[in-house]
């Protein structure tokens, strides 16, 4: 409703011209403002959420500051780009720096919702991001009374890297699908005249958690530690974000953010043993969360007692390196104890 056209002729550059020309609905912004302001102003605690794939400058700033008063904005290209990638790429040609791009691309003090997959992603017409990794194996190899197969193990480290690096790097706050917690096989549909009118796919399976002999509860155990780990560090609304590494040859990223150092490897083979990684803040380091842990399915490699001493050094531009053993397809946190 911002402009006087659907944007599908009008590609956005993020040239803030392309914003405030004639194509802009001005009457439409002004309305905008008005039910923000007055939101906030009768409902304190109101909570308002644009779903804008433009970008419009200011729109998540406040009223009295010019902006459209919006308090957060939906990170519509993060979803897109995790389908995307898994639909035409294979693992070993994901580009680091295209990932960190469409995470951090978002204005300074403007908040963000970033999720992994939402309705456009699991609902009719496309697959749930489980369902991308994982496939028709979904139906025979996720009970703990069969083998693990590379490819449900490939499916279940990257869904767990996936959502830690969405999460922890992509805005401030998180959304989830329903269902996305714990890798729901299908995708929703209501009844409609093209399925009969059939409620069989309007419905999510929550008996899957709670199977014991299904491979489902690893998932959800990693999305309750990921969760936990926020209600203790508060990440999300922490103002310190710094992007650290970003290797292609070695597929590492690395970043700072609520005081927590995070490390993700996402090559498909390569472990590194030792790897340098520069740090901000100098002391003892410490894992306090691995997608390798045994509780979700991991191998158990990062071990949680090891301590890691900084090293007074400028390394990938920061004051100080630390040097952490990182598993193929397997990212760590780590606190800082000082």
């Amino acid at each position: 409703m911002m402009y006087k056209h659907h944007g599908i002729a009008y590609g956005f550059s993020g040239d803030y011209n392309e914003y405030f020309t004639g194509n802009t609905d001005e009457d439409a912004i002004v309305y905008l403002m008005l039910a923000n302001y007055m939101c906030h102003k009768l409902y304190p605690g109101f909570v308002t959420i644009a779903e804008d794939v433009s970008g419009m400058p200011t729109l998540c700033r406040a009223v009295p500051e010019g902006g459209v008063g919006f308090d957060y904005r939906l990170t519509m290209s993060i979803p897109d780009m995790w389908i995307k990638m898994l639909k035409e790429q294979k693992d070993e040609d994901w580009c680091i720096g295209h990932i960190t791009h469409q995470l951090t691309n978002r204005r300074y003090q403007e908040r963000a919702i970033t999720y992994c997959e939402s309705h456009d992603q699991a609902l009719v017409g496309d697959k749930t991001l489980a369902f991308w990794l994982m496939d028709k194996e979904m139906y025979t190899n996720m009970s703990d009374m069969t083998d693990l197969t590379p490819v449900v193990e490939r499916g279940l480290a990257l869904h767990k890297m996936i959502r830690l690096v969405t999460m922890g790097l992509g805005g401030e706050g998180y959304l989830n699908f329903e269902g996305n917690e714990f890798g729901h096989p299908e995708w929703l549909d209501f009844p409609r005249e093209g399925n009969g009118s059939s409620f069989h796919y309007a419905r999510r399976q929550f008996n899957l958690i709670k199977d014991e002999l299904l491979r489902y509860k690893y998932l959800y155990r990693f999305d309750k530690a990921m969760h936990s780990l926020e209600n203790e560090f508060h990440w999300l609304s922490a103002k310190d974000q710094w992007v650290t590494l970003k290797h292609e040859g070695d597929k590492v990223l690395a970043f700072e953010r609520g005081h927590l150092l995070w490390i993700f490897n996402f090559h498909p083979s390569n472990s590194y043993t030792d790897y340098r990684v520069g740090c901000n803040w100098a002391g003892k380091y410490q894992p306090v969360l691995s997608t390798d842990d045994k509780e979700f399915l991991g191998q158990g490699r990062v071990d949680h007692s090891a301590e890691h001493f900084s090293t007074p050094m400028e390394w990938n531009g920061r004051p100080n390196y630390i040097q952490a053993y990182l598993p193929a397809r397997t990212a760590t946190v780590f606190k800082v104890v000082e």
